[in-house]
């Protein structure tokens, strides 16, 4: 979340924050409502200065309090025969004090919750040079042309993966369906191995990049998803849940290795703190539909790579790191031969914790257009207050820095079902068969995949 400061300080820049995300906190306050985002900065206001006023209401209590301990002190001192009267209205009054303490007490806690509940849907600051509305993301770069498949003497336009795959005896969604549902899967025969490659590919240049290389838990705690700023119930999420307990089936890495230094304070000389995780991913996908949804796209499980970083606040070294993050990503799929763009993530698009996010989508020629294949989101120090990751800043004179928020980014080195859409689909040949990555056969240990014998 946003630090409170913000509300109290700078609340149009807040409103207009609101407007460029399109982000309604309160379902009666939306585009349809006049002035909607003003409002909204105005009632999450008031719900601050009804927790402020009631801290007031308990520091004068205190005040009040302590008059009263003096006052008894005092009675002590006077003649026996004068302390019962006095200290009977003192008694009285401190009895009092105490059931109105208690009752404070749970006002501030409850009006605390609720304040913070609100708060907590606040998106984060936008990065000035994001471009502002709906789909109307800025491409920053492109690598690589599309294949002109006629010009190679293909008699027919490219195949999509899907075709592909069913082909060479690659995939199985039908028995997967069986068992588990519609969107889950078997990969069969050398598509595993080339799922395999590409996990040991993304791992090494993760490893050569300097992130600390893991394998994480795929459940994780409700607190921890919350804090990473994900949505694990209610009817829009897109997580799992673990029946009878606070677990979730993690959708992305990303929530694991935020989560593992939560309530931390990281030493200085650690930061920039890199760290690599390889998982399964568990997802809803609700309401996906349409061709971008067929086959390996779009489904419930699959497995990934992913980057992440924890930096200090200092200067611009988070932005610097989020470039460094792209280029890592640019040159797994560089080296995977695949066209790519890379797109400045618009506004409306961005997640609630992504202050700027950059996409890679790769050329699909099953589809004739761009997917989507990684990304990687700047979240400043959104993530690290709810999850309270500090630092501490070098300290000038005797005394110590008071600890800061770090700063936190995420990306994907590689997402294996995605990768596999665009590797079969560009990398196919006219005789049905694909041609392997350099970077993969040593994996694979193949160069090319052919139609299985006897299938």
């Amino acid at each position: 979340m946003l630090d409170i400061k913000l509300l109290r300080e700078c609340p149009a820049q807040l409103a207009a924050n609101l407007v460029d995300r399109r982000v309604w906190i309160f379902d009666d306050l939306t585009s349809e409502v006049e002035g909607w985002a003003e409002a909204t900065i105005a009632r999450l206001a008031e719900l601050d200065q009804t927790y402020l006023g009631l801290l007031r209401e308990q520091e004068e209590l205190r005040r009040q309090q302590n008059e009263t301990s003096a006052a008894m002190k005092r009675v002590g001192k006077l003649p026996k025969a004068e302390q019962a009267a006095a200290r009977g209205p003192l008694v009285e009054k401190g009895r009092e004090l105490r059931a109105r303490e208690q009752e404070l007490g749970e006002s501030a806690s409850a009006a605390q919750a609720t304040r913070d509940e609100a708060w907590g849907r606040v998106p984060n600051l936008t990065h000035p040079e994001v471009p502002r509305g709906a789909d109307e993301h800025t491409e920053l770069s492109r690598w690589g042309s599309p294949r002109d498949f006629e010009a190679e003497g293909f008699s027919e336009p490219p195949r999509d993966h899907l075709s592909i795959a069913e082909s060479l005896d690659l995939v199985d969604f039908a028995s997967g369906a069986k068992v588990a549902g519609q969107k889950f899967y078997y990969l069969k025969n050398d598509a595993v191995l080339l799922d395999l490659a590409l996990q040991h590919f993304a791992l090494g240049v993760a490893r050569e990049h300097g992130f600390i290389l893991h394998t994480t838990p795929d459940l994780a705690r409700v607190e921890i998803l919350q804090g990473l700023g994900f949505n694990p119930r209610g009817e829009s999420t897109q997580v799992y849940s673990i029946a009878d307990s606070d677990l979730c089936l993690v959708g992305t890495a990303e929530i694991t290795l935020g989560g593992m230094f939560a309530d931390s304070i990281l030493e200085l000389d650690k930061l920039p703190l890199l760290v690599a995780g390889l998982s399964h991913c568990f997802r809803t996908e609700a309401g996906s539909a349409g061709q971008e949804s067929r086959g390996l796209y779009r489904v419930h499980q699959f497995t990934k790579v992913e980057l992440f970083a924890f930096t200090t606040a200092e200067g611009d070294e988070s932005e610097a790191l989020h470039k460094r993050m792209l280029a890592i990503e640019e040159g797994i799929f560089q080296a995977l031969e695949l066209p790519y763009r890379v797109l400045d993530i618009a506004s409306n698009d961005l997640g609630g914790p992504a202050y700027r996010k950059f996409d890679i989508e790769a050329w699909m020629p099953g589809r004739g257009d761009y997917g989507e294949v990684t990304s990687t989101s700047n979240c400043l120090d959104y993530q690290a207050r709810r999850l309270k990751i500090r630092y501490r800043p070098a300290s000038e004179g005797k005394a110590k820095a008071k600890p800061k928020y770090v700063h936190m980014l995420n990306g994907t080195a590689v997402a294996t079902s995605r990768a596999l859409v665009a590797i079969l689909e560009n990398h196919q040949q006219a005789d049905g068969s694909v041609s392997i990555p350099a970077v993969l056969r040593p994996w694979v240990g193949k160069d090319r995949i052919v139609p299985v014998a006897g299938a």
